[in-house]
């Protein structure tokens, strides 16, 4: 059976969007689709319920076909490595996954969806994130249906974010991207905005997802489907 690819892109805002805007560009037009990992609140004192044009742009992508993924509540007030999300327990996840989901609906970018900052969740978080209505959690290492408790074993490769960005970094994620294909596996990339205006990165991104087509991967994004699909996905 096929692989899948999946890109992801984490930190859009008012400062990167033009460099995501772009960058989308060119995965539409290999007919890549795109999830937008986002968050309520970035480092710096970026809110996005103050920045209705990136808000409206998000919605009109998940409009087309995108998806939306929750990628925490406040990078701001975050000092550990590991993310905002690795070693919170349930109650402290459970208030943070209130908070971030009434801003996310406010906005209308409501989702079902979540990846932790930097990937790593939790088994607090884990367990908070169906009380929330949650069905699906992206993490490092995978892909877990919260409903089902079915998981995916796919790992991610990414650029910023917790990894590397350097040129030897960035031919590694496309080396990776394409063993993984060879084996009809899920390519995951992901890529913080931040480093989308840097050509290296960029090209790094689109080669490791033109290598994933040319072996057959089809483009999709994190979404939850119902155990029926799951089973034949798998």
């Amino acid at each position: 059976m096929a692989g899948q690819l999946i890109v992801s892109i984490s930190g859009v805002s008012d400062r990167t969007i033009d460099d995501v805007a772009a960058f989308h560009g060119q995965l539409a037009r290999r007919g890549v689709p795109a999830s937008f990992l986002v968050a309520p609140r970035l480092k710096g004192g970026y809110r996005l319920d103050r920045d209705p044009g990136t808000v409206s742009w998000l919605a009109q992508r998940r409009d087309a076909g995108d998806a939306i993924v929750l990628h925490g509540f406040d990078e701001a007030a975050t000092k550990a490595r590991r993310g905002e999300f690795a070693t919170l327990q349930a109650h402290e996840a459970n208030l943070r996954l209130m908070a971030a989901d009434r801003v996310l609906e406010h906005l209308g970018l409501r989702t079902r969806l979540f990846a932790a900052p930097g990937w790593n969740v939790s088994d607090g978080a884990v367990t908070a994130l169906p009380r929330n209505g949650f069905r699906v959690v992206a993490g490092l290492g995978g892909i877990t249906d919260l409903v089902s408790g079915s998981s995916v074993k796919a790992r991610v490769l990414g650029i910023g974010e917790g990894f590397l960005s350097e040129p030897w970094w960035c031919r590694t994620v496309v080396l990776a991207a394409e063993r993984t294909a060879r084996r009809d596996g899920i390519v995951r990339v992901a890529v913080a905005a931040r480093h989308l205006r840097r050509p290296g990165p960029r090209q790094a991104m689109l080669d490791a997802a033109d290598l994933a087509l040319l072996h057959g991967c089809v483009p999709t994004v994190y979404a939850w489907r119902t155990p029926a699909a799951l089973s034949d996905a798998a």
